[in-house]
């Protein structure tokens, strides 16, 4: 199979032995690739893939066809369309995974469309529903609101019911999220609390998911009593300082997380919640995949340098094939 590899904080293009799944395990033939900023980082070397997953290729999100299957897979057989999220070596013609891990793609979904819902959508399901405890009515900020995970996380909350704002630097950046169910959308001008209470009559909002960091100490002063800031980025920086006492006095929660070095079962916990509670929200059309850019797999590294730009509200996709 070819496989783009990082050879001197690079892409190379490679070819490598086809791999084998284990008896648990199956392999996709791979036909999109969703691009993630963790594989910027990881080909800088700024992002090492998790322990037990080769570092070489990155890429963690696909759709493919099933093309081979262990001594011991139930759930899946040759020929099966599938999508899902790997720690790893997505960037390749051939992936292994689980058979628990992977998602059976909505009825209809071309591979390039299936391709932009893994990440973005479990991501943004476990920040602000299972970290952030969002319920329906309640306000959340989402910062920023014009990348993939914001993008999802934005239909999320408009769809089952909360409230949600978004975040830009350049307002004029939020028109798709706006499409997509915004409710209010403030500047990230450093006035931050002062737009969020304005906007909640002073009550502020009951989650944040925040991929910026690391000024929390305005962006708390937006958060309400009790509420919840789930950071899952930091491209503001890596340090900063905090006023504990507000944060104690305001009773409030910091929670930080990643979906890629989760242990294998809570990546089949999170597989089988997209199945349960996101598939049919797909199927119904109450959700929509992510607007897309394709790149033909000969081409990952225009793919790279497009994200690198931020000039896009969307999904980044490599098509195998084209």
């Amino acid at each position: 199979m070819r496989a783009w590899c990082i050879e001197d904080q690079q892409l190379q293009l490679d070819t490598l032995p086809d791999p084998q799944p284990g008896p648990e395990e199956i392999r996709v033939e791979v036909k999109a690739i969703g691009v993630n900023r963790a594989d910027l980082l990881q080909v800088l070397g700024r992002y090492p893939a998790p322990p037990g997953t080769s570092s070489r290729i990155p890429g963690l999100e696909y759709a493919g066809v099933v093309s081979a299957v262990g001594e011991r897979v139930q759930q899946r057989k040759v020929g099966d369309a599938v999508m899902g999220l790997v720690p790893g070596c997505a960037y390749a013609e051939q992936v292994i995974t689980h058979e628990r891990e992977a998602l059976t793609m909505p009825e209809g979904m071309d591979f390039a469309r299936a391709a932009t819902l893994p990440e973005a959508f479990l991501t943004a399901y476990r920040a602000l529903f299972l970290e952030g405890g969002l319920q329906p009515g309640q306000w959340c900020l989402v910062r920023p609101a014009t990348a993939g995970v914001g993008l999802a996380a934005t239909q999320l909350a408009n769809t089952l019911g909360a409230r949600p704002i978004g975040s830009s630097r350049d307002l004029s950046k939020l028109d798709t999220a706006n499409d997509m169910g915004l409710a209010a959308q403030v500047s990230d001008d450093g006035t931050l609390a002062t737009q969020l209470n304005a906007i909640t009559h002073g009550d502020g909002v009951a989650v944040i998911l925040d991929m910026v960091g690391p000024d929390w100490n305005d962006l708390l002063g937006g958060l309400r009593a009790e509420g919840s800031l789930v950071n899952i980025g930091v491209l503001g920086g890596l340090s900063t300082e905090l006023n504990l006492g507000a944060l104690l006095m305001k009773r409030q929660t910091l929670k930080s997380m990643t979906m890629r070095s989760q242990p294998l079962e809570k990546r089949i916990m999170m597989s089988q919640i997209f199945n349960d509670r996101l598939a049919p929200l797909f199927a119904s059309g109450k959700l929509l995949p992510l607007p897309l850019e394709r790149f033909a797999f000969d081409n990952a590294i225009a793919a790279h340098e497009h994200m690198a730009g931020n000039a896009f509200s969307g999904k980044r996709v490599i098509v195998v094939g084209e």
